[in-house]
């Protein structure tokens, strides 16, 4: 009995991904560096596209999926969290719709990320989480946010699966004093 249930969980722990060769560090067949590189340009690009308003580029980089998930906080104290590429793909066209900037510039023209941590269960599915200082149109302050995702590998390119993001609207940071 003691050898029944020492393989079936051996065997569940390979057949999720617990195992040692999914580790974030040495996976068997994963040059890490360079995923982590493919995934912050996919992370950059979608941010990049959104902020920018160019909603045929943003929607390059979601997983069109029936689990796709993306939520974040607002300044009013409420949230908004949508699941299903269908229902993300209306508030998407909807928000760049109603938050329109002026051709060629962006809502948030410089974007720093600090402390990058990735977790590789796979080649194909990471989860990356950051802080984020967003400058305004005026290059005069920071707001800043955690975010998440949940990048899944799609046709050889990283794509968001969930993405969430919490802003801090109360705490504002002089982008002079940022280091």
């Amino acid at each position: 009995m003691k050898t029944t249930v020492f393989i079936l969980m051996l065997g569940l722990s390979a057949l999720l991904g617990f195992g040692k060769n999914n580790a974030t560090s040495g996976s068997v067949g994963l040059n890490e560096e360079k995923e982590k590189k493919a995934i912050i340009e996919s992370i950059n690009a979608e941010t990049a596209a959104f902020f920018k308003r160019d909603y045929e580029e943003v929607i390059k980089y979601f997983m069109h999926t029936d689990y796709t998930f993306h939520a974040w906080n607002n300044a009013d104290g409420t949230y908004s969290a949508t699941v299903g590429w269908q229902a993300i793909n209306e508030k998407l066209r909807s928000y760049i719709k109603d938050n329109p900037v002026a051709a060629g510039s962006s809502s948030h023209p410089k974007v720093e990320r600090r402390n990058m941590i990735y977790k590789f269960y796979n080649s194909e599915l990471a989860f990356v989480t950051w802080d984020q200082y967003n400058s305004d149109q005026e290059m005069k302050i920071y707001r800043i946010s955690k975010e998440t995702r949940i990048m899944e590998k799609q046709d050889g390119m990283w794509k968001i699966a969930n993405m969430t993001a919490f802003w801090d609207y109360k705490n504002l940071i002089p982008v002079d004093s940022l280091k």
